[in-house]
């Protein structure tokens, strides 16, 4: 199945400002994604539709993020298992991404995250996260001194920065 990237981009841009955008009281009433509406705003992030995550991550670590805050990379939900999935976006990581200060983050609608109970993911596509490495650090750690990772479940955490500084040290 081909996904249509029109109907892609509006599905993320809803999910952006129905979910990410809004205050949830689970989450300190804080939004799931504090630079959401920022990058939605500043047009700062690129929906792509994804053929191989493997091959679009290494073109990716060669072009680069292209001036975008975050590159998003769409595929349709039941083109990977969830853990086939979140191992190939981690051997990217480790194997060319990083080394270019370059994080692949993976949401994938069979593995559900979930804070405080607020489920987190996005839910309809399988998509792989694009950012630069030190920007997200630096903005991690603009948020975690306000709070925002207090509600948040400590072994839930070590997931999430698994390559990336803990904002809370």
């Amino acid at each position: 199945m081909r996904l249509n990237l029109e109907e892609v981009k509006q599905d993320i841009d809803d999910w952006i400002e129905n979910f990410l955008e809004v205050k949830h009281p689970d989450l300190g009433n804080w939004t799931p994604c504090p630079y959401a509406r920022s990058a939605r705003l500043k047009q700062s992030y690129e929906v792509r539709i994804g053929d191989h995550v493997l091959d679009d991550l290494l073109d990716l670590s060669r072009q680069g993020l292209e001036g975008k805050e975050v590159i998003i990379y769409a595929y349709p939900h039941n083109q990977y298992q969830a853990q086939d999935f979140r191992h190939l976006v981690r051997q990217a990581n480790e194997m060319f991404l990083l080394n270019k200060d370059i994080l692949a983050l993976d949401d994938h609608p069979r593995d559900v995250e979930v804070v405080n109970g607020v489920t987190m993911n996005q839910g309809k596509y399988t998509l792989a996260l694009v950012q630069c490495l030190s920007d997200l650090n630096a903005k991690a750690k603009l948020v975690a001194n306000q709070g925002f990772y207090d509600t948040w479940d400590e072994e839930y955490l070590q997931t999430v920065f698994k390559y990336r500084e803990d904002p809370r040290l």
